[in-house]
């Protein structure tokens, strides 16, 4: 069972797998950075530090914090800018997936398009053509 089981495991469909899955969550790691410590506070600054993380309604009279880690702590309360953040942050890291993805595609299509280097002449065909140049020196 265990060599049945390694053998599966070395498949090659397995480790590229494997690998996609880890080189993925680190490049996930990378865009979620762009958009926490790049992007995000661009949108800030361009919308004068609005920050959604913070809005809630309360859903019990216990609850009169104004910020939402405090309310959560008096009581139950509805965390929709939560909801907004996290949404927002999704929809841009889809965009940069996508952006990214396109020009990945670009660059292979142009590279798929660009014109294949002529062929090297074969002997044969050499010998052809230098017959041919002395024939027209003669």
């Amino acid at each position: 069972m265990l060599k049945e089981f390694r053998e599966f495991a070395m498949k090659g469909n397995v480790v590229d797998l494997a690998v996609g899955v880890i080189i993925g969550a680190a490049f996930g790691a990378i865009v979620n950075s762009l958009v926490g410590d790049v992007i995000m506070p661009i949108i800030g600054a361009i919308t004068g530090g609005l920050d959604f993380s913070n809005y809630f309604v309360a859903l019990s009279k216990n609850v009169n914090a104004g910020n939402l880690a405090d309310a959560k702590k008096q009581g139950a309360v509805l965390a929709y800018g939560s909801f907004l953040t996290i949404t927002l942050n999704f929809l841009i890291v889809a965009f940069v997936m996508f952006m990214i993805i396109r020009l990945m595609n670009k660059l292979k299509r142009k590279q798929e398009a660009a014109p294949a280097a002529p062929a090297k002449p074969t002997a044969e065909v050499e010998l052809l053509t230098e017959i041919r140049d002395l024939l027209k020196k003669a």
